[in-house]
């Protein structure tokens, strides 16, 4: 049914990178989206890299998906994959306080990296099947996603709560900041650009 493939154009490549703490579920939460398939032993992950192709919006997207180490020996790599991606999955686990704490430093390094007030990224509080762990109230997740003014999903990797949700969406947020980033190219021509009203026109 689909016309994808008439066209080279028709399908987009997206390359987000999951991060997050130690432990909090990204390879989990990756796997269970590439494969539908939940991974019950915890092996720590440096990094892996993995392939999606689907349709956000009716329109075609290949996903790029690089899964991070969380440990903080890992640490120095981390710029070399903030400065690759185009989007970012905040994780973080509910059962984890510190694991939420740690969400601060990664969106701060990012922005640095990007040298950018802003830029694509989603909150994803992992592990909401185990309420009765639950550290994290959702409360607290959301007023973190206001500071950070990014959005706020509560997932579960072993439920499939919100898996495709949280990939999909920051998708669709790719997408606007990438059309909201294209008119400031020109926007000397319409005189659309951002806080340019010192200008008066004579």
């Amino acid at each position: 049914m689909s016309k994808a493939g008439d066209s080279n154009n028709t399908s987009q490549s997206y390359k987000l990178v999951v991060v997050g703490g130690g432990g909090v579920g990204k390879s989990a939460l990756t796997i269970q989206f590439i494969q539908s398939y939940f991974v019950t032993d915890y092996d720590p992950t440096i990094e892996d890299s993995y392939t999606k192709q689907c349709v956000i919006d009716s329109v075609v997207a290949r996903l790029d998906i690089l899964d991070t180490a969380g440990q903080e020996e890992f640490s120095a790599m981390r710029e070399q994959y903030m400065r690759s991606g185009e989007g970012f999955l905040l994780v973080y686990s509910v059962t984890d306080k510190s694991s939420f704490n740690e969400i601060y430093k990664f969106h701060k390094q990012i922005l640095r990296v990007k040298d950018r007030e802003e830029f694509p990224m989603i909150l994803v509080a992992n592990k909401a099947d185990l309420e009765h762990q639950r550290v994290v109230t959702k409360e607290e997740g959301q007023e973190l996603s206001r500071q950070l003014r990014i959005n706020y999903i509560e997932a579960s990797a072993k439920m499939r709560l919100n898996v495709d949700q949280s990939f999909y969406d920051l998708v669709r947020i790719i997408r606007k900041f990438q059309a909201e980033e294209r008119p400031e190219e020109n926007s000397r021509k319409n005189g659309s650009g951002k806080h340019r009203k010192k200008c008066s026109i004579l």
